[in-house]
Formats: structure tokens, C-alpha cells, sequence
């Protein structure tokens, strides 16, 4: 494998990306209380000295109380949450590596196996968190400008901490993908609608007051995926056009990178046309792009999640695709929790050194 453009340098705004490869964002629920230890810190660090250009935290939730549905995953907020971050983005520097936190609001969830439950109930754009399913409650406009405020201070934070960037994460059936959707969102007022472009309010007003708490010189992620966990063949925006009406605001707004997810970024989004969901983002908004999804490996992570094993496989076609000028940046997942030093494994071509993925993987921070 030629994977030299892999390797080639990235810039933008507040970010100078020695390489084309993102740690992508996984939640591991090893923060005890919200709070990250000293071992999250160290996990983040070794992909940065493994030479990961950067890095993008697991999702960590802002200052709602029903923001999360895990009484371990990490807090963007509170004293001892913030020390613990300030902790993780030091380590990751000192090891040469850039990093951003994506800030998470998970809407309406089932409730956790173990019966914890958040001090509040959940909040999304109605009570459901799939069409016939109901287990939260329908947000007040205090809701959610509260919610919108958060946002925007937990960017203001990463900033002030010594982030690089910032991800807001608007994909997999979370709160801002609750809007997105007409599933979930019933509303009659300025947040509904019955086109996708009108349900982007709440997204675009979460982007504007982030854009507006870090300025226009720190670069900017939105994360989106156009499926939902439970059904990979979704689609929000059924063709080029209903995408456009979708990313158009978003990108006004204040949007820098869209983080485009997909199960495998090879499988083109729209019929006529070989494009990825990530190709498809860039050619329609003009923004970088990064394209996720089962890099590196011949099986997707929701299969890993259900204990399947996955082996190395070619990154000739996702070069290809790069070359091609489709994305900007590569988000890689399973391959770097399992190892550490992947990228520096790919660069040095070591390819017979990588190691496969198994479920045991997701139960350790190697």
C-alpha cells in the first residue's frame, strides 16, 4: 500500500495537522462520575506519541442534568472534570499531538442497564427517542436555551483549556440529530417543521453560540451521520438536493469540518455516483470533510459491538478516494484503540504488525 498522502500535512483556522489521520471519537464510560482519571489521560496520549495527527475525544456531555445516560462518561463540566481534561490535553500535547473534545448532548435515551438514572428526566425535541418509543420529556424554549448556553460554554472551555478544536456531535439519534429527524421531532414551533431545512434551527443556534464563544479563528466540527443505529439504511437526506437544503445552514452558521459518519466509507450515498457521504458533504458546502467508517478493517463497528472480530484490511481505495480530493481528513477507530501506534504501523509500512479488533478491546483502555 502507497499510503504517502495519508501523510501529508493539514491546516485550517487553529488546527496545523501534521497527517490526514483523526482519532475518532469513542466512548469508552471509563471517567468515574464524569470525572477523567489520570489512566484517560495516558490512553489519549499514546495514540498522540503513536503520531496520530489528531485526536477527538469520546463524546462528553455538557452542563444539562439529563445530558448523559452513563454515570460514566466523561462531564465537559465542573471543576474536577475540567482539571481532569486540562490533565488530557497537556499529556497529548507534550506527545506532539492535537486534539478537540466533541461535546454531546444525548437527548432522549433508554435507560441504562445498570438502572442509573440522570437527577432529571430526558430531554429532547419531544418525548420520544424513537418513533414509539417514549422516555423523556418534550424540551421548554428555557430548555433549550439552556442547552444552547452549554454548548457554548463547554467550547468556551476547551478553548480556554488549550484545545484545538472543538466537535459538537449532531449524529446517531443524540439530541441534535433528535431535531434533525422528523421521527422524533413532532414540534409545531420555530425548532420543527416538516422539511429537513427547517429542522435545522436548533443545530444552527447550537453553532452560532459555540462560533460566538470561541471566535472565528478556532476551527470548528460538526459531526452528522445520515443513518440511525438501528436502522444503517436511513437515510436523512434522501438526495443531493434535501442534503444541501440540510448542510446549507449548518455551513452559514459557522460550521469549519464536517465529520461525515457512515458504517463504511466505501459505500456510496446517493445513486449515479460513487461519492461517499463525506464527498458528498465537501462538493455540496465547498468545507472540509472527514470520512469515517470501518477504516482499516474488514467488519463495522456496530458488528464489534455485538462481539464480532474484525482483521487489517487494504486502505488502497480510501487513498484512492483521498488523492481523489473527495475528504480532507481520515477518522479511524477500532484499529487505534486496539493499538496505539497504528498510524506510525501504517507510515513505516508494517503492515504484517497490525492487530485485528476483537470485543475484549472495548473492555480495557490499552
Amino acid at each position: 500500500m502507497n499510503t504517502d498522502s495519508l501523510f501529508n500535512p493539514f491546516s485550517l483556522k487553529s488546527l496545523n495537522i501534521k497527517n490526514r489521520i483523526v482519532m475518532a471519537p469513542m466512548t469508552r464510560s471509563f471517567s468515574p462520575n464524569g470525572i477523567p482519571t489520570d489512566e484517560v489521560a495516558n490512553y489519549y496520549g499514546k495514540r498522540a506519541a503513536g503520531d496520530v495527527g489528531l485526536i477527538l475525544s469520546e463524546g462528553t456531555v455538557i452542563n444539562r442534568p439529563s445530558s448523559s445516560s452513563d454515570p460514566n462518561i466523561p462531564h465537559f463540566y465542573g471543576d474536577q472534570a475540567l482539571a481532569g481534561w486540562k490533565k488530557v490535553i497537556d499529556e497529548v500535547h507534550q506527545a506532539g499531538g492535537l486534539m478537540g473534545p466533541q461535546i454531546w448532548h444525548q437527548g432522549v435515551m433508554d435507560n441504562h442497564a445498570s438502572g442509573w438514572l440522570p437527577s432529571a428526566p430526558f430531554e429532547g425535541p419531544s418525548s420520544f427517542n424513537k418513533p414509539g418509543f417514549e422516555n423523556g420529556v418534550p424540551m421548554t424554549d428555557a430548555a433549550i436555551a439552556d442547552t444552547i448556553a452549554a454548548f457554548g460554554q463547554a467550547a468556551a472551555d476547551a478553548k480556554a483549556l488549550g484545545f484545538d478544536t472543538v466537535e459538537i456531535h449532531g449524529a446517531h439519534q443524540y439530541l441534535i440529530d433528535q431535531f434533525f429527524w422528523d421521527g422524533t421531532n413532532n414540534r409545531t414551533d420555530i425548532y420543527g417543521g416538516k422539511t429537513l431545512a427547517e429542522r435545522t434551527r436548533f443545530a444552527v443556534e447550537v453553532i452560532k453560540e459555540v462560533r460566538k464563544r470561541v471566535g472565528e479563528d478556532f476551527a470548528l466540527i460538526l459531526r452528522l451521520s445520515q443513518f440511525k443505529p438501528a436502522a444503517y439504511d436511513f437515510k436523512l437526506a434522501k438526495n443531493e438536493q434535501e442534503m444541501e437544503q440540510w448542510l446549507s445552514p449548518l455551513t452559514n452558521a459557522g460550521v469549519d469540518i464536517f465529520h461525515c459518519s457512515q458504517r463504511r466509507f466505501w459505500e456510496p450515498e446517493f445513486e449515479g455516483s460513487d461519492l461517499n457521504f463525506a464527498g458528498w458533504a465537501k462538493k455540496i458546502t465547498g468545507k472540509a470533510t472527514i470520512t469515517v467508517g470501518s477504516v482499516g478493517l474488514d467488519g463495522d463497528f456496530f458488528g464489534a459491538f455485538a462481539g464480532q472480530s474484525s482483521a487489517p484490511s487494504s486502505l488502497d481505495e480510501l487513498v484512492r478516494r483521498l488523492d481523489r480530493g473527495d475528504f480532507d481528513l481520515v477518522a479511524v477507530g477500532r484499529p487505534l484503540l486496539a493499538d496505539p501506534n497504528w498510524a506510525q504501523k501504517i507510515k513505516n509500512n508494517q503492515t504484517s504488525s497490525l492487530k485485528g479488533f476483537s470485543k475484549e478491546a472495548l473492555m480495557e483502555l490499552v
